[in-house]
């Protein structure tokens, strides 16, 4: 007998070849013509502990591990995608895992660099609305409904995010992350940008338009990193956990503006 969530999912304003995810089922308010919320979200809290679990359970004994991001879009003829192979095999001979979301472009650069490295390779793999297939250099691949799990195993399992050039998803990646360390949810978190040319129009409208406005502080424009080379990534990654102490003396300083800046707002 299937479950409530499982039903129902043709929608009227979706073409015959969009496929509803269950993202976008949780996030949709009920309609009258829908049954109760009580029919079908207890359900879905079932299937979201289950994701959780499987997650936690996969990636228990993963070891120390790097999140690496970029675009799904990116060709195997692209030197960035050159660069993220050799930036993973690197850092796996360093003995760190590599997590990334399983699929082509960068992920499958990141995947393949490190198999060579002689690492553990994850890929986490979330349905999407079009078919993305996992790549083929995985040894631990695992499938996610909801974008909110999978974010939690990107972080929980990761010492360091590695950002490669990319589009809305990875930018979600990166400033999701800086808002965790800002807030003091992780801590000596490493977030490397990789590609000075690509991300300096985004540095600079973070230091004249951001900044600048009285948004974020010095501070926090410290918790980002950019790196040219494979090795400039690992110097940075393995730093950072050899000398945790520097990195956290700089996510608190941005903590404390912060902090700073609120109590200022309400006296």
């Amino acid at each position: 007998m299937s479950s409530p969530i499982e039903q129902n999912d043709n929608h009227p304003q979706l073409g015959k070849d969009r496929r509803r995810t269950q993202d976008e089922k949780l996030l949709q308010s009920p309609t009258p013509a829908q049954a109760l919320f009580t029919d079908t979200d207890p359900w879905r809290v079932l299937r979201i502990q289950g994701e959780f679990v499987e997650g936690f359970e996969a990636l228990a004994q993963l070891g120390p591990a790097v999140s690496l991001f970029g675009s799904a879009r990116t060709k195997e003829e692209d030197p960035f995608y050159s660069a993220a192979v050799e930036t993973a095999r690197q850092l796996a001979k360093a003995g760190l895992a590599i997590i990334t979301g399983g699929g082509p472009g960068i992920m499958e650069a990141g995947n393949r660099g490190a198999i060579l490295g002689g690492g553990v390779s994850v890929g986490l793999n979330i349905e999407l609305p079009f078919e993305q297939h996992l790549n083929p250099y995985l040894n631990i691949p695992i499938d996610f409904r909801y974008f909110f799990v999978r974010k939690v195993m990107f972080v929980k399992y990761a010492q360091a995010f590695v950002i490669f050039p990319g589009g809305f998803g990875t930018l979600d990646e990166l400033f999701e992350s800086l808002t965790l360390i800002q807030t003091g949810k992780i801590s000596n978190f490493p977030v490397i940008m990789f590609g000075s040319d690509y991300w300096s129009g985004l540095l600079t409208w973070l230091k004249e338009t951001m900044l600048t406005g009285g948004k974020i502080s010095p501070a926090d424009l410290d918790l980002l990193t950019v790196a040219d080379s494979p090795k400039e990534v690992l110097q940075q990654v393995t730093q950072a956990m050899i000398e945790a102490g520097t990195l956290e003396a700089k996510e608190q300083a941005a903590r404390d503006e912060t902090r700073k800046a609120l109590q200022k707002k309400s006296s």
